[in-house]
């Protein structure tokens, strides 16, 4: 019986030797090496081993706010819970404020420089020689007695008489007072703004105290100096916080107000009651009352009392400037508070927005993660930079002084809010460690504050997320890109690498690698998991893969490991047709090729520009082959097809009738970072179909690869990652045939006149 040869290659594509640089390079390699091996304190699923443990510090403070000096000054008391198997022999304090010490390193590794201009505010940054360290008064025991203590520039060692063992507490003393900074001047994530006009100030204020540093079973002490970019890793525990402040301040804080009776009126609390069960924020103290409040000051004083349970941290605002309104979020059978505080300068923009977007976020990162499980949450409008802390956040944001403002700033301000108000869920519940891994705190809230966004508006514009908005980072100078496993204070690009990166990765796993159901579970699943504990890289990326049955380790390395981009191209494309053998098929195909054939240059010229040749003057020159028709279907012909046809069985008959359309695709990845295949076929009769193919598709070769398609229809387009799903940095090698990519210059003059914003262009319009 005779075998059935197919005339085309439909053979193995991307089967090929390794040679030993692939072996060592291999990007679907295992993360063994890269990853701590699995222990008894977290185990290889990425979940807390049997022995997990963590520490705990509990604080009792009272502060005094000084708005005379713009001081602050505290007292507290610190008990420590050793938790560990270990014993300690010393214990390590953070002094972060000492950041602001004359001596300080952060202001001797700053670079800088001065080019023929700079601004006055970037001279005084320059020549700035602020005080703002800590001054310690007294380390003591509960009995008075003096502490042997060692402070190294932003951390403090305390030597304890006797080593603290496993089980055992320990408490202590610490008095101290610093200068607050101007953040307008020279900046900070905690200081006060000045507001000349009234002669008042708003004080936004954190890192105020001295407080534990995290022991855990990964770093040991957790003592790594602040230099002022990677955040704050602490331990959990209780707080009980008297604030004391000018009378007439409002005081915003982290926990739960213990003194109402004390400090609101009997108004602000019947609002407050309201607020409780209202659909709208409900104004707790309302721009008219604070515009009377800001223009006299009182001498006297009044001491706000807050306590809060597992919290990591503690911050507090406090203005006589402050607007203040609410509503509840229910959580079952739970209301959690949602709260604004914000200078009459936010308005209209505050109080339109403010709140109504700290209760979406809470919606939101409780869908995606836990229910939020603290009873407040708060936003308060400080003129910088946005920052975090439990149960409050400091953000930017003011319209124009005639109340309008521009989308981008509308925009700006509800993302910034959702942003910090997210950081309760990371890192402030799932507590991981900011001072060496900012990706996993900030690009897993990028991400998730993407989703909120999302969910507030389909047709947000959000600036981090999507894959196609990180391109021109990823395509950028790899000289000034760090791999996101990269200590906070080491990152080039910070933005990019540790929120826009990160959460981008996240988005493609949800979107593409894994799918929605099997990404969110897993993510949930690592949020609830970790929630009040101090997850790790490893934990993250294990349990991933636990909860989700998919091999992501080559995803990690590529995207969190490296600097490699995506680059996929489409390097050629061959149209492959079976061979028949049906003379009646296959004569016709092979006469319409010789016909479409292109004509040589010299014989166009010679059909046109020739004499008369040998055979058309003699006519004894011709025999059969010169009259003879090639593509003629003979019955000889067709009596051996038949023969041959007669000759297969069922399944090499149907092989031989398969009518489809074979496209063999090569393509390759110039930029080192492999990802799923994902094409799409435009047909001839403006049909489309899209292909997807996994990213072990590369495993053999992570260089070259080819595809063979089986297709019902002839195609006119291939389109490579048609939906901008992987972040492919360079469009132009992702179409067959090549498109021609558009691009738009424009010409302009620059004004010198400050550009006026929609609502005002819109007002004059009228």
């Amino acid at each position: 019986m005779k075998h059935l040869f197919l005339a085309v290659f439909l053979g193995i594509s991307s089967i090929l030797v390794f040679s030993q640089e692939n072996i060592n390079y291999n990007k679907f390699r295992q993360l063994k090496q890269e990853l701590p091996t699995p222990n008894v304190y977290r185990n290889a699923s990425g979940m807390p081993g049997h022995q997990y443990y963590q520490q705990q510090a509990d604080y009792k403070m009272d502060i005094r706010l000084d708005d005379e000096k713009q001081r602050i000054y505290g007292e507290e008391t610190i008990t420590y819970y050793n938790n560990s198997p270990d014993q300690l022999p010393y214990l390590w304090v953070q002094l972060d404020q000492n950041v602001r010490a004359k001596d300080s390193d952060s202001k001797k590794i700053r670079t800088s420089s001065i080019g023929d201009k700079t601004s006055f505010s970037n001279l005084k940054r320059l020549t700035n020689d602020f005080d703002g360290g800590f001054k310690l008064d007294f380390v003591q025991d509960l009995d008075g007695n003096e502490l042997d203590v060692m402070v190294n520039k932003t951390m403090m060692r305390i030597h304890l008489k006797k080593p603290l063992e496993s089980g055992e507490k320990f408490s202590f003393r610490v008095k101290w007072w610093y200068n607050i900074n101007n953040r307008m001047e020279i900046g900070g994530r905690s200081g006060y703004e000045y507001f000349e006009e009234e002669d008042n100030y708003l004080y936004t204020i954190a890192q105020y105290y001295p407080r534990m540093a995290v022991y855990n079973d990964v770093e040991g002490w957790q003592n790594k100096q602040f230099l002022g970019r990677g955040e704050f890793t602490l331990p959990f525990g209780n707080y009980e916080v008297s604030i004391t402040a000018p009378a007439d301040h409002i005081v915003a804080s982290t926990g739960e107000l213990q003194n109402p009776d004390e400090v609101l009126s009997e108004e602000q609390k019947e609002r407050l009651e309201q607020a409780k069960e209202a659909d709208q924020p409900v104004m707790i103290v309302t721009e008219s009352e604070a515009k009377k409040t800001e223009k006299k000051k009182s001498k006297e004083n009044k001491t706000w009392t807050y306590k809060a349970q597992m919290v990591r941290d503690f911050a507090f605002a406090s203005s006589r400037k402050f607007i203040w309104d609410a509503m509840g979020v229910k959580f079952g059978d739970r209301t959690v508070m949602a709260m604004s505080y914000y200078p009459k300068e936010g308005n209209p923009l505050w109080e339109q927005y403010s709140t109504k977007a700290v209760a979406h976020t809470l919606r939101s990162y409780s869908n995606t993660t836990f229910d939020y499980p603290y009873p407040i949450a708060i936003s308060v409008n400080a003129a910088s930079i946005g920052m975090e802390y439990p149960m409050i956040c400091f953000n930017y944001g003011r319209p124009e002084e005639d109340g309008t403002y521009t989308e981008r700033l509308k925009y700006g301000v509800i993302s910034v809010i959702i942003h910090e108000v997210g950081h309760n869920f990371f890192p402030m519940i799932v507590n991981s460690d900011e001072r060496q891994w900012t990706w996993m705190d900030e690009g897993l809230n990028t991400f998730c504050q993407y989703l909120a966004e999302k969910e507030w508006d389909v047709d947000y514009p959000s600036r981090r997320g999507p894959a196609y908005k990180i391109v021109d980072y990823m395509k950028g100078d790899k000289n000034k890109i760090s791999p996101i496993m990269t200590n906070s204070e080491s990152i080039f690009q910070f933005g990019n690498n540790a929120y826009g990166k990160p959460a981008t990765a996240l988005n493609i796993l949800r979107e593409t690698i894994m799918g929605r159901e099997l990404f969110d579970y897993a993510f949930k699943q690592y949020a609830q998991t970790w929630k009040f504990k101090h997850p790790t890289p490893a934990d993250f990326f294990r349990i991933m893969e636990d909860a989700s049955a998919v091999d992501l380790d080559w995803f990690w390395r590529g995207w969190f490991f490296s600097t490699d981009h995506v680059d996929l191209a489409i390097d050629e494309v061959h149209y492959l047709e079976l061979d028949t053998k049906n003379p009646d098929v296959e004569f016709s195909k092979e006469k319409a090729k010789a016909e479409s054939k292109e004509d040589f240059i010299g014989d166009i010229r010679n059909e046109s520009n020739r004499s008369n040749t040998v055979v058309e003057l003699d006519p004894s020159t011709k025999d059969f082959y010169n009259s003879h028709d090639p593509f003629k279907v003979t019955s000889i012909d067709r009596e051996e097809y038949q023969e041959y046809f007669d000759e297969l069985d069922e399944d090499e008959k149907a092989m031989l009738k398969n009518k489809k359309h074979l496209y063999e695709v090569r393509f390759s990845s110039p930029g080192g970072l492999v990802m799923p295949i994902i094409v799409e076929f435009t047909f001839t009769d403006g049909a489309t179909q899209k292909e997807y193919i996994p990213a072990e598709i590369w495993r053999y070769n992570q260089s070259k690869i080819s595809k063979v398609f089986f297709l019902d229809k002839r195609v006119k387009e291939i389109n490579l990652d048609p939906n901008l799903e992987t972040a492919d940095v360079d469009r132009s090698n992702n179409y067959y045939p090549t498109r021609i990519i558009e691009s738009r210059f424009e010409l302009f003059k620059r004004k010198e006149s400050e550009r006026e914003n929609e609502m005002q262009r819109a007002k004059r319009a009228k």
